[in-house]
Parts: C-alpha cells; structure tokens; sequence
C-alpha cells in the first residue's frame, strides 16, 4: 500500500481511538459512576489503558508518517524506533491480550469480567471497540507496516515490568479499597491469583514472539534491512 494510505489510515484510527477515549470518558462521567470509579477511575482497568496506549502510538506513527513525508529521516529516526517499540512490545501485545482473555472470560461467564448491569449503561458498540476492534486495528497495522523488534530479552523485559506494573496497581487498588478491578479476582485464593498473574503474562509472552514471528513472515528482507540499520 502507498505511503499516503498508510498515513491516512494511521490518522483515521488515531481519530477513532480519540473518539472512544473521549466518548467512554464522558459517558462515565454522564452517568455518574461514583462506585465504580470510586479509586483509580477508569484507569484501573486495562481495556481503558490500552484505548489510551493505542492511542498514543498510533499518534507517534502519525507524527511519524508526517516527517517522513517531509524527508527529514535523518531527525526521526528516533521517532520511528519508538513508533516500532511502542507497537511491538506493548501495543499490539496489550491488544491481543485484551481481546483474547476478555472474550474467553465473557464467553464462560460475563458477571466474572462485564457485569450484565453494564449494559444498560455502555452501548454494546462501545463494548465491541473497546473489546474486539483493538486486535484487526493492530494486525492490520503489522500487515501494513514492517516493524524493528527488539531483542528479545530486552522485549519480554520490557513487557514484563509493564505487566508487573498493572499488577501493582490492582494490588494497590485491593488494598485501599477492599474491591477487586475485576470480579473473577474475587473468585480465586491467593495461590489461584498468583497463578492467574502468571499465565497471564505467559500468554503476553506468546503473543510477542507470535507477533515476531508475524512480522517476519510478512517482511522477511525488509526486517533484515531494519535491522542492519539499526
């Protein structure tokens, strides 16, 4: 696909997911959620970091886009290291991660994850973007783009203190406000959670070799060019 719509459609889903930060933020907001939101917000949750995160990146690809367009590769090439950073160690990871583990959880039973009482208050399109748009929006963009991964201690590394991170902050969360971010925590013992955190990360890591391994079927010698400039 020509560059100009590749940059047209980084634009376009960098507006959409704008739009449903904005719009989740507002509708929140509308309906008052004092008790669900009463520690943390809605950035407890990671459906809604990773709305924020999807759309941070795809702005760096768009600014990416841009300078590109102006010829100036020799100032941006920090840009797009970080364009392909963002996307393969935490982007389109965290996505997958999203839609596999919600849909399975939803799927086996909705209180554990998505309360029914939430339908009446999100539209279930809402619920399809936040849930289930998030992984073709990232495997189109890994069909559109080559991207530069990095080693892959230095990759799991990094998705690993991210998962550690989020982690801490549900902890924390439970610890001040005696309430789990999610039913299904609520379900499990102490070793279950643990065990639960565990594979979790363990699916995160698959997902990031599996997005590697992607990556170089689709580019094969453009990676190797990547690479050698790096």
């Amino acid at each position: 696909m020509a560059r100009a719509s590749v940059c047209v459609y980084h634009f376009l889903v960098w507006g959409w997911y704008i739009f449903i930060n904005c719009y989740f933020s507002f509708q929140a907001a509308e309906q008052q959620l004092s008790q669900m939101f009463l520690y943390g917000g809605q950035w407890k949750y990671l459906t809604v970091l990773n709305l924020l995160l999807q759309a941070i990146f795809y702005g760096v690809a768009c600014l990416d886009d841009v300078l590109k367009g102006m010829r100036r590769n020799k100032d941006i090439k920090w840009i797009t290291a970080s364009r392909d950073l963002l996307f393969t160690t935490l982007a389109f990871p965290v996505s997958a991660f999203v839609f596999m583990s919600f849909w399975t959880i939803f799927l086996y039973d909705q209180e554990l994850i998505y309360p029914k009482s939430l339908d009446a208050i999100f539209p279930k399109w809402l619920n399809h973007a936040m849930h289930t748009a998030v992984l073709p929006f990232s495997l189109i963009e890994a069909i559109l783009n080559p991207h530069r991964y990095p080693s892959k201690k230095k990759g799991l590394t990094l998705l690993g203190c991210a998962a550690i991170a989020y982690i801490c902050w549900v902890l924390r969360i439970y610890y001040v406000t005696k309430k789990w971010v999610y039913p299904i925590f609520a379900q499990l013992s102490p070793e279950g959670l643990a065990a639960f955190f565990s594979v979790s990360y363990v699916l995160l890591a698959c997902i990031y070799l599996l997005g590697e391994r992607f990556n170089q079927l689709i580019w094969g010698d453009q990676v190797q060019q990547l690479i050698k400039r790096k």
